[in-house]
């Protein structure tokens, strides 16, 4: 095993980091986009893109994404070493602060082409998946993966793992602390039903003190964030990020120790019309943008009212961003009570 001091960590990785997850369907380019009007630090990741679709898709509406989203991550999927190597080029020549590599996603697209979390099973092409990625771009490159797959013993399985990603130069390993079990579970299944383990990635931590290790799953808010980052380097979060991305708020004074500042969300809301009716004249749809606002103002009077207008109004053909403006308009943000 490589000396964890034999290579310096890049500088986003330096500890501690606060990411929001890849999240298939979910971390899109505009829910990127609004995540960073909360949070100036936080480390933010595409969803997973196929290997080939990145070489032979359409780039602009697979990899785009809007300056203000760095630092930003792009995660690819696949198993093939040169394949991979050319999306990272591809993705580090469009600006992508770092590539990830996904080991760690259970769906059953995923397994038909034999990546993501059944790579736990073949570490040595794992590592092989990296070292091609590191020769080809100067980013960081850095792997997420699941503590193993079925019937495999986390101990030896997360250690092979990381002992062959960390040898061919991976800038991080982020584990998601579940097991995948790609037999007998759906991909909702294995998000909610493995048990958690943090433990096992404190020890991991704990054998590579000088390598960057992160955790993910099931964290709810930035306290148990804190928490965590008493033993590993950076804490992901992910449905607590989507569902209610006010958390995002304060991660730059929680955790980075940066002055508080009061999100003006009125000024929010201005900017994400604005980038909404940008979409909408390059042809998109406004739902495509407030989706991922349902959730903004939880616990706030008023966010039922707001959420009803965004999820029937947004949606029709034709709407504009003037329904942003009317379902803000229902909120009251002088009382952080429960919303109705």
């Amino acid at each position: 095993m490589e000396s964890p001091e034999n290579k310096q960590k890049p500088r986003y990785f330096k500890a501690p980091i606060i990411a929001v997850a890849p999240m298939m369907d979910w971390t899109d380019r505009h829910c990127r986009f609004l995540h960073r009007q909360l949070t100036r630090r936080a480390l933010l990741y595409t969803e997973m893109v196929v290997a080939d679709a990145v070489i032979h898709g359409e780039r602009e509406r697979l990899l785009g994404f809007d300056p203000a989203e760095h630092p930003v991550a792009l995660q690819l999927g696949g198993s093939d070493p040169e394949k991979l190597a050319e999306a990272a080029e591809i993705g580090a020549a469009l600006g992508y602060d770092e590539i990830n590599l996904n080991v760690g996603c259970p769906s059953d697209r995923v397994q038909s082409g034999t990546f993501g979390a059944c790579l736990m099973r073949t570490p040595d092409l794992v590592a092989g998946c990296v070292a091609a990625m590191k020769a080809a771009v100067d980013v960081p490159v850095t792997v997420k993966c699941r503590l193993g797959v079925d019937e495999q013993d986390i101990e030896l399985a997360l250690d092979a793992l990381a002992d062959g990603v960390f040898d061919n130069g991976a800038d991080a390993l982020w584990v998601h602390a579940r097991k995948a079990w790609l037999e007998g579970l759906s991909p909702k299944e294995n998000r909610d039903v493995p048990p958690l383990d943090y433990s096992r990635v404190y020890r991991l931590k704990e054998r590579y003190p000088g390598r960057f290790v992160g955790i993910n799953g099931g964290i709810p808010d930035l306290d148990e964030a804190k928490r965590h980052l008493a033993h590993v380097d950076g804490v992901m979060l992910g449905r607590a990020a989507y569902h209610t991305p006010g958390v995002l708020a304060d991660v730059d004074s929680a955790i980075y120790g940066e002055a508080a500042l009061a999100v003006d969300y009125a000024l929010l809301i201005e900017r994400m019309a604005n980038y909404a009716d940008r979409h909408i004249a390059r042809g998109g749809r406004l739902g495509h943008v407030t989706r991922h606002m349902v959730g903004l103002f939880h616990g706030r009077p008023g966010a039922r009212r707001y959420r009803q207008i965004l999820s029937t109004e947004a949606t029709r053909p034709g709407a504009d961003a003037s329904v942003l403006h009317r379902a803000f308009a229902a909120v009251d943000l002088g009382s952080a009570a429960e919303a109705a």
